[in-house]
């Protein structure tokens, strides 16, 4: 069986001085792929910065006999964005890859946080993916080939206490990618959504006495593979947690239809509203949306009972 290589490949991974982003950066760099080993060094908050955490991750890897460089520039910033991608460009002329993974956590209940914690979250991990995806897309779109892997979270899909400002960020990184993957299709552009969970930095102040092995090194082959030439799906959701690999995705009910509603109609058939015993899913790659519409309108039409 022949292994997954990234010879003469460009990717850029964000967050990768540490955690998750440092597995990813490591493996890629193995199997072949000149990385841009991005992370500005801060702490878990957001705050300071500092040169050596990436660095010592270039330090690693060309110890290893591989190629990467180092990028210290932030991505809560649009300029800081475009420096990332340029990084990828001006050293090895093109980008392949570009996965996000850059974050912060700033805990506090809905009712005590503070706009500044909840923009700030966002401003990393959200306005962040935005800010590499936008200089990244149209080079890949030009080139034929691109793979894009942004980073969501459990917390994005099902929420969590205290961090209603990570949950809306990581929800909004998946309408990200899914619109990435719709415009990217016709280009040979992929982009994908990976939800992980390991015990990193961002698992600190937490109990993690009872959980099971839950190593980055668990999550960082799936990262690989949506990252690989041989990815054959888009605009999807993977997780990857303790050894667990699935696909997340939105479903809905088959639905009710009615010429008329009233609230109380709403409230009579709300059984029947949310069934979920015949779920329909519509792909978001060729047309989800339209799917969703015309799927609609049909029951309107009376095409279905």
């Amino acid at each position: 069986m022949t292994q997954a290589r990234f010879d003469d490949r460009v990717a850029v991974v964000t967050g990768a001085g540490r955690g998750l982003g440092r597995e990813y950066a490591l493996l890629l760099a193995g199997l072949g792929a000149k990385v841009v080993v991005n992370d500005p060094g801060g702490a878990l908050t957001g705050e300071g910065g500092d040169t050596g955490p990436a660095q010592q991750v270039v330090d690693e890897i060309t110890a290893a006999g591989g190629e990467a460089i180092a990028s210290t520039e932030s991505v809560a910033t649009a300029a800081g964005g475009e420096a990332i991608i340029a990084a990828a460009a001006d050293r090895y002329g093109r980008i392949d890859v570009l996965i996000h993974n850059a974050g912060i956590v700033r805990r506090a209940p809905l009712a005590e946080m503070t706009a500044e914690d909840f923009d700030s979250v966002l401003d990393v991990h959200l306005r962040g993916a935005f800010h590499v995806v936008r200089p990244a897309f149209p080079v890949m779109c030009e080139a034929g080939y691109g793979r894009i892997v942004l980073t969501s979270s459990i917390g994005g899909l099902y929420g969590n206490h205290a961090v209603a400002n990570y949950a809306a960020a990581k929800a909004g990184v998946i309408g990200l990618s899914h619109v990435a993957a719709l415009e990217g299709a016709e280009h040979g552009v992929r982009s994908n959504v990976i939800v992980p969970a390991a015990v990193t930095r961002m698992a600190e102040g937490l109990d993690t006495s009872a959980y099971p092995p839950m190593g980055a090194d668990l999550v960082a082959p799936v990262v690989g593979w949506l990252a690989h030439e041989t990815c054959s799906v888009t605009g999807e959701i993977l997780t990857a947690i303790a050894g667990r690999v699935a696909r997340m995705a939105v479903v809905e009910s088959t639905g009710v239809y009615q010429g008329t509603w009233t609230v109380d109609d709403v409230g009579h058939r709300i059984d029947a509203i949310r069934n979920l015993s015949d779920p329909l899913e519509f792909p978001v790659v060729p047309d989800g949306h339209n799917a969703h519409i015309g799927h609609s309108f049909a029951m309107a039409r009376g095409l279905h009972e």
